[in-house]
């Protein structure tokens, strides 16, 4: 049993799908399919999803909302033609948006059932495809899949009863097809997952399904060790853990969504990277462990757009409860912390900077002056975290010395340093002018 789940490039246009049919009809163990909505064709081309949250936020602002569905239905109508596939799924496309425009519901649920038509409209288009090329295909609506979520427009989390109804789909003799990034609460609203949230329905399913491996088609052969647009012709990873992957995803790397291996870590399910363009390439495969070779480091990641909030107070490490207090401040201003490296008369927070709104930023400086009374307090900006990420690097001498050195011969100022817990990444914060210079100096450290 494999679930196979196929990106917005792999379902871009007529062509794509004609390869991903091929790909389908190729393996009879493939027995789901979780699809994406369109992306881009080419470079300065316009995501499906993008047009639909434009249609959606023109008719909250009472605007026409005509010029975005036009385009939405243009785009699906130039992948049925190229098909030959009936004009139906554009009117139901057109029948939707007004049913969901007319429905009593707060704008956000509205939002996420405009947004989810992307999904939707494409799994209804290929599995009529699939069908019309002979093979025994059908579209499976979330609902009916079972995939149940809380009711939190845009961030929904899965319900565990889901996977249960979903291994029923186990019993089913064809292909379904599933739309990706929605499911529905207990009470029928339709809800999304965060952005880029078809990776996290294909986990779902691959782990209801208790599926053999899950594989998620982009439109690279692998994952790379490092970002490809920093160095050029990087080394691919061929073995990843769920760990790694989930360090290198949270600080920059676009292969997945950094929650979508979830569900399938917990059901310990292997996933495997391909490329709908290259089908028969090797891919990286992630697992719940692998072997460690010479070198421990698998991957260097990046990601700038960080603030670092710093509180400094003599004896701070005897005042019972000082890091709690701070940390309420932030959670009552709903902002999240990414690190919070520490001594014993300072620590610093680790924020993005999209969550501290200016009016968010003036409060909770001044709470902290009022009720943590401490010495010094500022706030540092334009910081780039540096992610060095490997399971093997807990036993291995040196991985720290070698990182440190090769900022230090590239002229580049270290502002923090921190190591998970874990011991499967090492944290460096950095000025971001600096970035691109750090990821290369790491990457010939590790690999060259």
């Amino acid at each position: 049993m494999k679930v196979a789940k196929f990106g917005g490039s792999s379902v871009a246009s007529a062509s794509q799908l004609r390869k991903v049919a091929d790909i389908i009809k190729s393996d009879p163990d493939r027995r789901a399919v979780v699809v994406s909505a369109p992306g881009k064709r080419s470079g300065d081309d316009t995501k499906v999803t993008d047009m639909l949250i434009a249609l959606g936020e023109a008719y909250i602002r009472g605007e026409s909302y005509q010029i975005p569905l036009e385009n939405v239905i243009d785009r699906f109508k130039s992948i049925t033609q190229e098909l030959q596939l009936s004009d139906q799924i554009l009117l139901e496309i057109e029948q939707e948006v007004e049913l969901v425009l007319s429905k009593d519901y707060e704008n956000e649920f509205k939002i996420d059932a405009i947004k989810a038509i992307g999904e939707d409209s494409l799994a209804k288009v290929l599995s009529a495809y699939l069908q019309s090329i002979g093979i025994d295909a059908t579209y499976l609506n979330p609902k009916e899949a079972g995939i149940i979520v809380s009711d939190e427009p845009g961030s929904a989390q899965i319900e565990e009863e889901s996977f249960e109804q979903l291994y029923k789909i186990r019993e089913r003799k064809e292909i379904v097809v599933i739309p990706g990034f929605f499911g529905y609460t207990k009470d029928g609203k339709l809800v999304t997952f965060s952005r880029g949230g078809s990776d996290i329905t294909g986990s779902i399913v691959a782990a209801g399904l208790q599926a053999d491996i899950y594989e998620n088609f982009t439109d690279v052969d692998s994952v790379f060790c490092v970002n490809p647009t920093i160095v050029d012709n990087p080394k691919e990873i061929t073995a990843l853990t769920y760990k790694e992957m989930r360090e290198l995803s949270y600080a920059g790397f676009t292969v997945f969504h950094d929650e979508a291996l979830i569900p399938a870590f917990k059901a310990s399910i292997p996933v495997c990277i391909k490329n709908t363009n290259n089908p028969n390439g090797l891919g990286t495969i992630i697992v719940a462990q692998k072997e460690t070779g010479d070198n421990p480091v698998v991957g260097i990641a990046s990601d700038s757009g960080f603030v670092s909030l710093y509180v400094g107070k003599y004896l701070m490490n005897r005042e019972l409860g000082f890091g709690r207090r701070l940390l309420n401040i932030l959670e009552d201003e709903h902002i999240s912390f990414e690190h919070t490296p520490s001594g014993i008369d300072d620590i610093s927070v680790i924020i993005r900077e999209s969550q501290l709104t200016p009016a968010k930023e003036e409060k909770i400086m001044q709470r902290i002056k009022e009720e943590l009374k401490p010495d010094t307090v500022y706030i540092e900006r334009d910081l780039c975290l540096v992610m060095v990420v490997g399971e093997g690097m807990d036993s291995t001498v040196g991985v720290a010395h070698k990182a440190t050195e090769a900022f230090s011969k590239n002229g580049i100022n270290l502002e923090m340093i921190n190591q998970g817990s874990s011991e499967v990444s090492m944290m460096f914060g950095i000025k971001a002018a600096d970035e691109k210079k750090a990821v290369q100096s790491l990457y010939r450290a590790f690999f060259e």
